[in-house]
């Protein structure tokens, strides 16, 4: 199982690092292709100055959106490989102003003819595996200018600490609380059944020692809410059972954000499929199933419970 892809979208750095780590090692190869001897890094910035001429690296740094030393480095690099030229600014002798070398104007045309189908290669990957990626990339880059990542993590702490509330894992003394919240939404539209007892009396026995696991939510230094994970006999996956909310607490997303944590609990698992069963009287909870991307199964196994009649799952690979 990939651990990044487990870790879900808090690893949105990570992922990217690794694309881009990917994507460089092809690109190495690529030059390899076309017999040039060029680094990956030199690519924005030789060809800027190709078509700009008389940049300086402050200049070339700021259109690249691109550090000040990450740009030097990389034109210290293309110096001593004589493909740049710096040479110091008839009006400002401390400014350095940067152009091709004869031997960078000789490179120049086969790089343009590398970069036309290179530009080819990548719209058809891109045609193939998500056709609006690219204006996603612009769209997410003018997002984090508008408000970097750091505030909006700091917005949704704020958001949680005001709130009071937090999820956290299960522990035994939270046995009668997690059986109350769910014998009050079970009892509400149905009759306990034994299939429920034994979860909400023993849920050690029948719930954590098979490998799964119970997340409760807490309010104000209340449970009001909790979900379980049940793990499958015959696959790496998880039953999602035993989702409750207080009705105090409803009608404020609460059940969602339960949802999205044992989502990613079942991933940090190893699960490959997540499966739950209800009723089509709980339109509601249906909808909310809906939301985390669970789908109907078509030919569901045979349900413990007389009122499941409602069968979903949610493919996590």
């Amino acid at each position: 199982m990939d651990f990044i892809h487990q870790l879900g979208p808090v690893a949105l750095g990570s992922r990217l690092r690794r694309i881009s780590e990917q994507l460089t090692a092809e690109a190495s190869l690529i030059y390899a292709d076309y017999n040039l001897a060029f680094q990956p890094r030199w690519y924005p910035v030789f060809y800027l100055v190709a078509q700009q001429p008389g940049l300086t690296a402050n200049e070339i740094a700021e259109r690249l959106g691109h550090t000040h030393a990450a740009v030097s480095q990389v034109v210290k690099e293309l110096v001593k490989s004589e493909l740049l030229a710096a040479e110091p600014s008839a009006s400002d002798q401390r400014r350095r102003l940067l152009h091709l070398t004869a031997r960078g104007q000789t490179l120049l045309p086969q790089l343009q003819a590398q970069t036309a189908d290179v530009r080819h290669g990548i719209e058809d990957l891109l045609a193939t595996a998500a056709p609006h990626l690219w204006s996603a990339l612009e769209a997410l880059e003018q997002h984090l200018h508008q408000q970097p990542l750091h505030q909006r993590v700091a917005a949704a702490r704020q958001r949680r600490v005001s709130s009071g509330e937090y999820i956290r894992d299960y522990t035994a003394a939270d046995q009668p609380i997690f059986r109350q919240l769910n014998v009050e939404w079970i009892t509400r539209y149905f009759a306990l059944e034994p299939a429920d007892l034994k979860a909400l009396d023993q849920p050690q026995d029948y719930i954590l020692a098979p490998g799964g696991c119970i997340l409760l939510a807490e309010s104000a230094g209340q449970v009001v809410g909790a979900c379980a994970l049940i793990k499958l006999r015959d696959e790496p996956g998880y039953e999602l059972a035993k989702m409750a909310v207080s009705p105090a607490a409803q009608g404020q997303g609460l059940g969602y954000r339960l949802g999205q944590a044992a989502v990613q609990r079942a991933r940090e698992l190893g699960a490959t499929r997540l499966y739950l069963e209800s009723n089509s009287v709980l339109t509601p909870a249906l909808r909310l199933y809906r939301k985390l991307g669970f789908r109907p199964v078509a030919n569901p196994p045979a349900s413990p419970y007389a009122r499941a009649d409602v069968f979903m799952e949610l493919f996590l690979t």
